[in-house]
C-alpha cells in the first residue's frame, strides 16, 4: 500500500475520531448557559463572559433525595443541568443523583450521547450492561465501588435490598446525555408502535400487549 493511501486512510480515521467527540470542545474558559434566550441551538447560548459568577458554577440540585414513588420502578434521578448549573454548559459533563427505593430498579436503559460511571454511595446495588455481541457484564456495588456502562449501551441499577433504600452518582460524558429506557420506548411510544410488530419481535399475543402497556402506566 503507497504512501497516499496510508495518508488518505489516517485522514479519514481522524476525521471520524473527531466527529466522535461526545460534546464539541468549548473555545473559551467557560460558557454561562444564558437559559431566557429564545435561539435554539446544539447546546445553550453564553452570556457575557464578565457577567459570571461563583453561583453559575454551584448547584445543591443534588442534595436532596428524589421521590422514588414518582414511578412504578421505584427510583428518581436528579441531573445537573443547565437550568441548575449554568456554568456546565460546553464542559461535556454532567452529573445525576440516583435514588432507589427497596427493590427498586433503574430499568434497562441507554444514554445516545454519553458513557456514564456510577458510584455507590449507600446501600448495595446490582448493576449491569449487555454489549452488542448480547453479553452480559455484571456487578454488585457497596458502597465507594464503581463501575462504568460504555456509551449507548443498554444498562440497568437494581437495589438488592428488598428493605433499605440505597444512592449512588453518576457522571456523564455529556452535558446531556439523553436516557431512553427500553420498556417504555417499546411498549408506550406515541403513538405506539403497531402491535403486530411488537408481538412478532416479543413472541407475544396482543393480550400480553395490551398487559404490559397497562402494567407501565399505559
Amino acid at each position: 500500500m503507497g504512501t497516499s493511501s496510508l495518508l488518505h486512510i489516517f485522514l479519514i480515521l481522524a476525521l471520524l475520531l473527531g466527529l466522535a467527540k461526545p460534546d464539541p470542545d468549548s473555545l473559551q474558559d467557560y460558557c454561562i448557559a444564558d437559559t431566557k434566550s429564545s435561539l435554539y441551538l446544539n447546546g445553550v447560548p453564553c452570556i457575557n463572559p464578565n457577567l459570571a459568577t461563583t453561583a453559575h458554577f454551584t448547584t445543591s440540585a443534588l442534595a436532596k433525595p428524589g421521590n422514588t414513588r414518582a414511578n412504578t420502578f421505584g427510583f428518581n434521578v436528579t441531573l445537573t443541568t443547565v437550568a441548575n448549573l449554568p456554568g456546565i454548559n460546553t464542559l461535556g459533563l454532567s452529573l445525576a443523583r440516583v435514588d432507589i427505593a427497596g427493590n427498586g430498579i433503574v430499568p434497562p436503559h441507554s444514554h445516545p450521547r454519553a458513557s456514564e460511571v456510577t458510584i455507590c454511595l449507600k446501600g448495595s446495588i446490582l448493576v449491569g450492561f449487555v454489549d452488542t455481541s448480547n453479553r452480559l457484564y455484571t456487578q454488585q456495588l457497596r458502597p465507594g465501588e464503581s463501575f462504568v456502562f460504555p456509551k449507548g449501551l443498554i444498562h440497568f441499577l437494581f437495589n438488592v435490598d428488598s428493605l433499605n433504600p440505597a444512592l449512588a452518582i453518576s457522571g456523564f460524558s455529556s452535558q446531556n446525555p439523553g436516557a431512553q429506557v427500553a420498556s417504555l420506548a417499546t411498549f408506550r411510544s406515541n403513538p405506539y408502535i403497531p402491535d403486530d410488530v411488537v408481538k412478532k419481535a416479543f413472541q407475544i399475543t396482543t393480550q400480553d400487549v395490551m398487559k404490559i402497556r397497562k402494567n407501565l402506566g399505559g
